[in-house]
């Protein structure tokens, strides 16, 4: 048999551990930590499921080595706790009784801890600690660890290792990137002690090296340590790469795999996490310029979901092995279907954002594209309805999809009727801008999948009562959307003036003078757009505040991007005309601004689809409405509601 990928599908071997393929799930935290820290058993579920799908291993994040000093509600582990050892138990037999290897990442978040708390208030009021006493921008007080408190958090990282280890772990992960604790002490602009543990870079490293050697003397040779770093941390005054590959000279003797990662999360998460403004494998370059000068193996990360860019990463000898983290909650059987050689199954990562944006707000975790993610101890199997039905879905977009998909694989006779001459809905919009293009993508993915799950497809097709009345269906699933909203602007409807849900049919008719109206999220990414192509851009918003409907992990990147742009922002205006050379608006004070440009898109919201719902709703006993249609909202509410509306079939 011919692999598709081949070197992604190659076994390699850690220590005396043989991992099943390169594809490595990188460390995600769990979301239901209990009062005393303990792995709930929705977090083993969320980890288990992650093994299930084919990925070499699990790494569960963060165990938190020193709580005295990093009072973080994150993972602890001791045997002082009852039920903690034994939680850790249960999820390293998770992880191994599917053929992954289970790891843990020991960590310290040292003058950052609190960074996942929900309560900001806490976080507020926790000491800090960190290599050198100051002061943080945020301007939170810094207390400098001491001699004897350094030697306490290096001889924990060994006693938490013993105990993973004894837990069922069989790797470990040390976390010594992204501004963390051992990020802090390789780092001079953190670091500014004078004793040993200062200075030169060699005792900037001294801490790591102790660290790593408390940690193999606690689990002896042979089990695999994995060191994550900041191949270089990006910011002015940060360690360079140049930095970064003296670094990991200095301590690969003492680790199995040198994992590369980018940034720190304080001044540079869209980096660290690359965001949809970045291509993907941005930070790929670090760790291949680091292999060229360490013997131990590379792991590489950052964004990174498509099976031809991790393969050539591998097979061009860049790094040895490739880590993933957003890209299994999308698809928890991304490796599966690449040893499948089913890669055009692969559900790919957004890189949106809900996912961490979810458990900074609520300690939960969710994925726009998976809704089962969080959701994992509900229950993963879809299981056949006990009666078989005929269901009639209504609509094509990510919501109808997720729900057709669902509904045939329980054994349902699915009919997907969609008035447009593609799926997607409105996702098929998302095909002209180059950063969202994967969101196009998802729709044609769920069509694929959808059409091998033997739903009927009929493209082209409106539904109305009679047409749904001849089906005779035994339950209708209405998921027929929203469309744009149209507020009575004088010359909204000129030619000139271009939908942005029509963009992608319209790009030739764009010029290069722009007037994008409305502000939210596809107003503002849509003005990002044009001006990376060199277009003159203007951005007008009726309120104060550019898209407030982003998530908060992906808004000020959003707004980043919008501040680095040539583009001209006018906030708290509202358009009253649309002419042929521009746009008349009104400024907060009354007024009247004309704001110049030749192409206006619009951008100025959705409203629910409610005249076709009312129309089919006696058209079975047995109706559901989902996504936008029962009121505007994303992605993740869609393909969450279509999921369990089938369910419910």
């Amino acid at each position: 048999m011919e692999r598709k990928y081949p070197n992604l599908c190659k076994p390699i071997k850690l220590g005396n551990v043989y991992f099943r393929n390169r594809m490595f799930g990188a460390p995600m935290g769990g979301t239901d930590i209990t009062a005393d820290c303990t792995v709930g058993p929705a977090s083993t579920a969320f980890y288990e499921n992650r093994a299930k799908g084919g990925v070499a291993n699990v790494t569960v994040s963060e165990l938190v080595v020193h709580p005295e000093t990093e009072g973080s509600h994150m993972y602890h582990l001791d045997l002082q706790t009852v039920g903690s050892l034994s939680s850790f138990t249960y999820t390293a037999d998770a992880i191994r009784r599917h053929g992954a290897i289970a790891s843990v990442e020991l960590s310290h978040s040292g003058q950052y801890a609190g960074t996942y708390l929900v309560d900001k208030e806490k976080k507020q009021g926790m000491g800090q600690w960190g290599p050198s006493a100051g002061t943080r921008p945020d301007g939170r007080e810094v207390r400098e660890l001491t001699k004897e408190l350094i030697d306490d958090i290096v001889k924990s990282y060994g006693e938490k290792a013993a105990l993973a280890k004894k837990a069922g772990f069989e790797m470990i992960m040390v976390h010594a990137g992204h501004g963390w604790l051992i990020n802090q002490f390789l780092s001079s602009h953190f670091n500014k002690r004078t004793d040993i543990y200062g200075g030169s870079l060699e005792n900037r490293v001294r801490f790591l090296q102790e660290v790593l050697d408390s940690i193999r003397n606690a689990v002896g040779d042979g089990f695999p340590i994995e060191l994550r770093m900041s191949g270089s941390e990006l910011f002015e005054g940060g360690y360079t790469l140049e930095d970064g590959i003296e670094i990991a000279k200095l301590v690969e003797s003492k680790i199995d795999l040198l994992h590369v990662s980018a940034g720190t999360y304080q001044r540079g998460f869209g980096i660290t996490h690359p965001s949809m403004f970045i291509p993907h494998g941005a930070n790929v370059y670090l760790a291949a310029e680091i292999k060229k000068h360490v013997s131990v193996p590379v792991a590489t990360i950052g964004g990174l979901n498509d099976p031809e860019m991790m393969e050539e990463i591998i097979a061009s000898g860049k790094a040895d092995v490739v880590e993933m983290a957003r890209a299994l909650l999308a698809d928890p059987e991304l490796p599966k279907k690449v040893m499948l050689n089913k890669d055009e199954h692969i559900i790919h990562c957004l890189r949106c954002y809900t996912c961490m944006a979810e458990r900074a707000e609520t300690g939960t975790r969710r994925c726009t594209v998976n809704p089962i993610i969080g959701r994992e101890s509900d229950g993963l199997e879809i299981t056949p309805a006990p009666i078989k039905k005929k269901v009639l879905v209504v609509g094509a977009g990510p919501g109808g999809l997720k729900a057709a998909i669902t509904a045939a694989k329980r054994g349902h006779e699915v009919v997907l009727c969609e008035q447009n001459s593609e799926v997607g809905g409105i996702l098929i919009g998302e095909q002209a801008i180059p950063f969202k293009h994967e969101m196009y993508k998802l729709g044609v993915t769920l069509g694929k999948l959808a059409e091998d799950a033997g739903v009927d497809i009929r493209l082209n097709t409106r539904v109305d009562k009679a047409y749904a009345d001849k089906e005779n269906a035994d339950a209708i699933i209405i998921a027929v959307g929203s469309e744009p909203f149209l507020p009575p602007i004088e010359g909204l409807t000129r030619d000139t003036a271009i939908l942005i849900n029509d963009y992608h049919e319209k790009v030739d008719q764009v010029t290069d003078e722009v007037i994008v109206l409305g502000g939210g999220l596809a107003g503002c990414e849509a003005a990002i757009h044009f001006a990376r192509e060199g277009k003159k851009v203007s951005l007008v918003e009726m309120n104060e505040e550019f898209s407030p409907d982003a998530n908060i992990r992906h808004r000020p990147l959003l707004l980043a991007e919008i501040d680095k742009s040539d583009i001209a922002i006018f906030k708290s205006h509202k358009a009253i005309k649309v002419c042929e050379d521009g746009v008349l608006c009104v400024n907060k004070e009354g007024k009247e601004v004309f704001v110049s440009g030749t192409t206006v898109v619009c951008a100025l919201g959705q409203k629910s689809r409610r005249a076709s719902v009312d129309e089919l709703w006696d058209s079975a006993l047995m109706v559901s409405q989902i996504g936008d249609c029962v009121k505007v909202s994303t992605i993740t509410t869609a393909v969450y509601q279509g999921h369990h509306a089938a369910l419910d079939i």
